[in-house]
């Protein structure tokens, strides 16, 4: 049976972890190497320790409410999209509200994770760890790892003879960068961020892209965020009913309809950079393709042409993860998170004691998806829940992998995943049987955002204050919003159904 539950990591999966233990009887106990919570959501201007944190100017790319824990909405008067120091501000409110602080020991590193000897029968592991350099063994019936995917850069070209070579993890703000020829490499989410804002203060900034990209913009149709307009249970139905060159003919229309694509170089989902395409219209930022190699002062493209006088390389290609304390006998075990069951359990293992917690990229909110993995694992552990046996999860685990030729960094369905989980866990809602008990909020679930509250209607977990915060979310995004009274007969919100339930 287990009782004690290492957490590692302070960040928001461990966070989630802590409470979710709690809310099991169970009796957990985080390590956290920095001095306060948050993981790389806290923002400092050094690298102590190989420490990565969040850029200066950085904003939350999915809104308050596809991001908060599911029984915990974030502030009515915060915005839409938080800044780094209100989402931690909302992390510490959180923490403060259940009590979870008092679950953490800082400033203490987790040294190495083993199995003990009587692993087979016990399932238990001992865990060293380090405080002010005394180190420290304990014994723990479970672990939850949550440190994330975002730990080693991947540096697919790790040299630029002669100039400086960075990657974003070593990104703080622009001003370093004042007056410089820059290269960005990659054109994900923070790769095209990054390039708008060196714009404002480079000399040139030069885009490398390997494959086509779509712009979206953060704010959708009517100024509402993009997240809660498109991400709804109506939408996925859609894309699972309807033939997929149907739906990317759909989706064409739609991202084409801000601009023609074609015209920029672009045309893979890449969220939150509405300025992107005025910096290339005007010349700031220019796109080129994939880089074939480097000289000691230029760029050289598969196109063939060159960049000469690049001062700076910055790497904007996604990180790797190594899970170094761990023995190695538990790392070979997964090569990557596809072959983790259900991207959290090494399947091996002779006893589900172990949870890989955060690694996943989903098309959504990671924060939601890790407070989801984490409420399935510890009603595994207290014993509500059940894993199948050690073949069915390797045949689950081959079935999803994808095959080599496939991206690397392919996403997740957010609502597939957390539906798939919340399913494991018996906390899925029925909109079918909503719809004959609570009409109005089944509408509202099947044609509104699938907020992570919805997971909190049915099952273990349940909370009396879902139904309301379903019901209210678009009166807390539109809240911070309201500090100007206009004279309009229009109060613009006619678009939209009714059954969204919008304030009048």
């Amino acid at each position: 049976m287990v009782r004690r539950v290492a957490v590692i990591g302070a960040g928001v999966g461990g966070l989630a972890s802590i409470k979710c233990c709690l809310d099991e009887g169970l009796e957990p106990t985080c390590f956290e190497r920095s001095e306060d919570i948050g993981g790389l959501w806290r923002y400092t201007d050094s690298m102590d320790g190989g420490r990565i944190s969040v850029y200066r100017s950085v904003i939350t790319n999915t809104s308050k409410e596809m991001s908060c824990f599911s029984d915990f909405p974030c502030p009515e008067d915060f915005p839409s999209f938080l800044p780094h120091g209100l989402l931690l501000e909302y992390f510490r409110m959180y923490s403060r509200h259940f009590d979870l602080l008092r679950h953490i020991r800082f400033r203490t590193t987790a040294l190495s994770v083993r199995k003990r000897p009587d692993f087979a029968t016990s399932g238990q592991w001992e865990v060293v760890t380090e405080t002010n350099g005394i180190r420290e063994s304990h014994v723990f019936d479970a672990v939850m790892v949550c440190t994330g995917h975002f730990q080693e850069p991947y540096l697919p070209l790790a040299f630029f003879p002669g100039k400086p070579c960075l990657s974003t993890r070593e990104y703080k703000d622009a001003e370093a960068f004042r007056g410089k020829r820059v290269l960005v490499v990659g054109i994900g989410n923070t790769g095209g961020d990054l390039s708008v804002e060196l714009s404002r203060v480079a000399a040139k900034v030069f885009l490398s892209a390997r494959s086509n990209t779509w712009v979206v913009s953060r704010v959708s149709d009517h100024g509402f965020p993009f997240d809660m307009v498109n991400t709804t249970r109506f939408n996925h139905f859609l894309d699972w009913f309807l033939p997929s060159a149907i739906t990317k003919r759909i989706r064409f229309r739609k991202f084409n309809s801000w601009f023609n694509h074609a015209n920029y170089g672009l045309a893979k989902p890449l969220e939150g950079n509405s300025e992107l395409p005025f910096c290339l219209l005007s010349g700031t930022v220019v796109l080129k393709p994939k880089v074939r190699k480097f000289t000691e002062s230029s760029a050289v493209f598969e196109d063939g042409t060159t960049e000469e006088n690049i001062d700076v390389v910055l790497f904007a290609t996604g990180y790797s993860f190594s899970f170094a304390f761990l023995e190695e006998s538990v790392r070979s075990l997964f090569d990557d998170n596809r072959s983790l069951y259900k991207r959290i359990f090494p399947p091996q293992l002779e006893k589900p004691t172990l949870a890989i917690i955060g690694l996943v990229q989903l098309t959504g909110s990671v924060m939601v998806g890790a407070e989801m993995q984490a409420r399935w694992v510890t009603g595994i552990f207290a014993g509500w829940n059940k894993l199948p046996p050690t073949s069915k999860m390797m045949a689950d685990v081959l079935k999803k992998k994808p095959n080599p030729s496939e991206r690397e960094n392919l996403k997740l369905s957010f609502i597939s995943y957390t539906d798939e989980i919340a399913s494991c866990a018996g906390i899925k809602p029925s909109v079918l049987r909503l719809l004959l008990t609570d009409p109005r909020l089944a509408l509202a679930i099947f044609f509104g955002p699938c907020t992570p509250y919805q997971y909190r209607l049915v099952g273990r977990g349940k909370w009396s204050g879902a139904r309301d915060a379903i019901l209210t979310q678009w009166q807390r995004t539109l809240k911070p919003l309201r500090t100007r009274v206009v004279d309009d007969s229009s109060d613009g919100l006619a678009f939209l159904p009714r059954l969204l339930e919008l304030p009048p």
